[in-house]
């Protein structure tokens, strides 16, 4: 909890901007408003200038008495389409200016009429203006989580709240009830009306949607108190691992032994509740890792995203220090390494490794060396040096001064045994021997000391330095020939070796990066994040225009008005390079997203195309039908060659008003889908119950129709819709019911209230209809099952399911136990939607 700065009743902080405190729950019921009050109630007991600008009881007895001696603002009432609505007075806030103010439902949409859409950018006025905010929202309302809410209950959500709203608040408190208490809760009455328990029990409060309800509500509040945590750490310059949660990097090479170290560190990972597990491939300029696989790199990736962690690749010239840094960077506990694949020679001769400098550095981050097949058997490549490493630039020296005085005693203990020119050529043979070692330098120091002692030792007159004969110039000029040329022959192979690494490099990151754009991976903002973790700076993004540079900014343009901006570190122009081709793919990604905004806009154009296509196709056999029998029946009438009875003249006239009846329906219909696709239609919402539809959609249906039993009507509220779209609606599910029951059986029409939701469900006992073609069912000039071709261009569920979308509502079929169909209509409650 965070404490207060002391400040008078009713003061502010002078500029200082509102503080956000928000009660966050898994479902309604658990008690945010009760804590927000019992909040509000301790801060006025110390003293604090508070008011109730706006709180949801409910009607639940303990919470209104949690408003006892609490100051309420009064609430502004609007009208909207022919109802009456009470908000918040966000106006009455602002001149009473108290130091907190307490305002409920953070997601809620505001009846048109006010400065704002919606109650979050209320709040956002009144932190602007210093007040803080205590609020109360539930987990359904974040805009990430909409749409896996939606697919957990089947209950959509109309009122959503940016969550980067949310994780600015000062506090977020965690409302948590395990889902049995909280289905007593609801089964005592302290949730809901009597009468709207069994349906909530039954749907949205059932035991497995409240406890995935609560497992997103900890791991989302989790997750931003780790936010939290890593803001607080960089901006305090905190390196050292917080063993907060378990993370466990795992390093690949791009070798067969990765498979073995992923599963190995997904195991470690899944032994802690909330482990994460990432793989990181370090694509280095030194050509250690030239061996890489780009084929195996991306087949370990797929084995890492399907364990259910995170694939990341880096750029450093060390692999050691740049690992260390991106597990830290990521407050990795845990890092998981292959054991060294290099044999014992090549130990003895390279010194430590990777694995034992990681282990040397890691400090508080614990290391796990696991074994695998290739371990101790040599590099599948050989391993090609960037330069010269600091034990080679000293050693090679060295080695020319030592290796030709060794030389020269041991051949002046077997004098005699050789002659000149093979003494010659074992010092010229130390001497190309150094120069591979210890390169330019090193030859220099060798060729000089073996000619100068070659000299002494070895050329007539023995024991004295002369370079007056032609043998002892020749000798001289042969050795510094030779080092030089075998000194730039080693230097320059070690250059061409390191280019050919560096371009691997190079290939393997973009390789990757157009893998993950070819994916679609989360597009730009995950190429951003890329970019930034493969040069190891501290951020990234594209801004319009470009940025100062304080000596920590790199930038590149991208496209023709942006720019790619990273922030931490100086970039040398090899890294340029690289960042320019991350540019373009930048650049390709920008223009991939304005390509599916634009198509995005063109294909609600040719979906009204094709619908006027099937239109057109349609009406040409089922407008014809019903003409052709009102006229033919019309024509009888006037026609004086027959003496009609008066019942004949009956049942002709009956013809004529049934045929001109469903030319009417039809012709309604196809109007109204017309206006549905091309957004057109004026809806004027207002309470409606459902009493007043009913009968003018009952009276819709042919005389023939089976019987309608209606049930619960009178226990639900009203609904907030447009009565003559809702009449159409209810009258298009009736008749298709209608049309397949059997004969004999009734329809069934029932009605239930959950949350702030009322659903109506039509029941049918036909043949119902298989999953696969439950949605081709809302297809227009559908009838499926259907085989008489003269009921209809198949509109009617089409145009339930558009009118009702339009009214905010959903149309789901479901299976009617003992067989049949039911269609679920769910529309907001009069008073709680938007």
């Amino acid at each position: 909890m965070v404490v207060e700065p002391e400040i008078p009743p009713g003061g502010q902080e002078s500029g200082r901007p509102g503080r956000l405190k928000v009660f966050l729950g898994a479902a309604p019921g658990v008690g945010k408003t009760y804590r927000m009050l019992d909040e509000a109630r301790r801060r006025a007991d110390r003293g604090t200038d508070v008011v109730v600008a706006y709180v949801e009881c409910h009607k639940r007895p303990h919470t209104l008495a949690k408003l006892a001696d609490l100051e309420m603002l009064p609430r502004v009432q609007r009208a909207y389409r022919g109802g009456e609505f009470e908000e918040m007075d966000l106006d009455a806030v602002l001149e009473r200016r108290p130091r907190v103010a307490l305002v409920d439902e953070f997601a809620h949409s505001n009846v048109p009429g006010g400065r704002n859409a919606k109650r979050w950018q209320d709040i956002e006025e009144l932190l602007a203006a210093g007040i803080d905010v205590v609020t109360a929202v539930n987990i359904q309302h974040l805009e990430s989580l909409k749409d896996v809410v939606e697919k957990i209950t089947r209950v959509p959500q109309q009122e959503n709240v940016p969550d980067e709203v949310v994780r600015r608040a000062h506090e977020i408190e965690l409302v948590d009830m395990p889902a049995p208490a909280l289905r007593r809760r609801m089964a005592h009455g302290n949730i809901y009306a009597p009468e709207k328990v069994d349906a909530a029990l039954a749907n949205y409060f059932r035991v497995g949607n409240l406890t995935a309800l609560r497992e997103l509500a900890l791991l989302w509040v989790a997750d931003s108190v780790d936010d939290a945590l890593q803001r607080y750490r960089f901006e305090h310059g905190i390196d050292r691992v917080w063993e907060t949660r378990e993370r466990v990097v795992v390093a690949l090479t791009g070798g067969p032994e990765g498979e073995t170290l992923i599963r190995r560190a997904a195991r470690i990972a899944d032994r802690s509740v909330g482990g994460d597990l990432l793989a990181v491939h370090i694509a280095r300029s030194d050509g250690l890792a030239g061996g890489a696989s780009p084929a195996a790199l991306a087949r370990q990736r797929t084995l890492v995203e399907n364990l259910g962690g995170s694939y990341h690749s880096v750029v450093g010239d060390s692999v050691p220090t740049a690992l260390l840094e991106f597990a830290r960077a990521e407050n990795a506990t845990q890092l998981v390494l292959g054991t060294s694949s290099r044999g014992r020679l090549e130990r003895f001769v390279t010194g430590r490794g990777i694995g034992e400098t990681i282990v040397a550095l890691s400090g508080d981050i614990d290391v796990h060396m696991v074994t695998h097949e290739r371990a101790g058997r040599g590099r599948l490549l050989p391993s090609r040096r960037r330069t010269l490493s600091t034990r080679r630039l000293i050693a090679g020296p060295v080695a020319g001064l030592i290796l030709p005085v060794a030389l020269t005693f041991l051949l002046d203990g077997t004098r005699g045994t050789l002659n000149l020119t093979s003494e010659a050529l074992l010092f010229l043979l130390a001497v190309v021997a150094v120069a591979c070692v210890g390169g330019v330098v090193s030859a220099v120091v060798a060729s000089a000391t073996a000619s100068l002692l070659l000299n002494y030792w070895f050329i007539p007159p023995v024991g004295q330095f002369t370079l007056t004969s032609l043998n002892s110039v020749l000798a001289t000029v042969v050795f510094a020939v030779v080092a030089g040329t075998v000194a730039a022959v080693v230097d320059r192979s070690l250059r061409l070796s390191r280019r050919s690494a560096r371009a691997t490099a190079e290939a393997e990151t973009l390789s990757s990066l157009a893998g993950s754009i070819v994916r679609g991976d989360r597009a730009l903002s995950a190429l951003l994040e890329r970019t930034r973790e493969t040069f190891g700076m501290d951020a990234a993004e594209l801004c319009d225009e470009p940025v100062p540079d304080d000596g920590s900014v790199v930038q590149v343009p991208v496209g023709e008005r942006a720019h790619l901006v990273l922030r931490g570190r100086p970039l040398p122009s090899s890294e340029r390079k690289v960042l320019t081709a991350f540019a373009a793919h930048v650049t390709v990604a920008v223009e991939r997203a304005q390509l599916a905004e634009a198509a995005a806009e063109i294909e609600p154009v040719r979906a009204a195309d094709r619908m006027r296509t099937a239109l057109l196709a349609a009406v040409s056999h089922d407008l014809r039908t019903p003409l052709a029998a009102g006229w033919a029946a019309i024509a009888s009438l006037r026609s004086r060659d027959v003496d009609f009875s008066d019942e004949d003249r009956d049942e002709l006239l009956a013809t004529a008003d049934e045929s001109m009846a469903r030319l009417g329906r039809l012709i309604d219909n196809l109007l109204d889908m017309s206006r549905l696709q091309a957004g057109a239609l004026n809806l004027s919402l207002r309470a409606t119950a459902l009493e007043e539809v009913l009968p003018m959609a009952l009276d819709s249906l042919p005389p023939e129709s089976p019987t309608t039993d209606i049930r619960c009507l009178d226990t639900v509220p009203a609904v907030l819709a447009d009565p003559p779209l809702l009449e159409r609606v209810v009258a298009n599910l009736l008749s298709n019911a209608a049309r397949h029951t059997p004969r004999g059986e009734t329809v069934l029409l029932t009605a239930s209230s959950l949350d702030d939701r009322v659903e109506v469900r039509v029941i049918d006992r036909g043949p119902g209809l298989p999953a696969e073609d439950r949605e081709r069912a809302f297809v227009p000039f559908q009838r499926l099952g259907d085989t008489d071709n003269t009921t209809g261009v198949g509109l009617g569920l089409a145009l339930a399911r558009g009118l009702t979308e339009a009214m905010s509502g959903t149309l789901t079929p479901e299976d009617t136990p003992g067989g049949g169909l039911t269609m679920v209509l769910s529309l907001p409650a009069a008073g709680m939607g938007n």
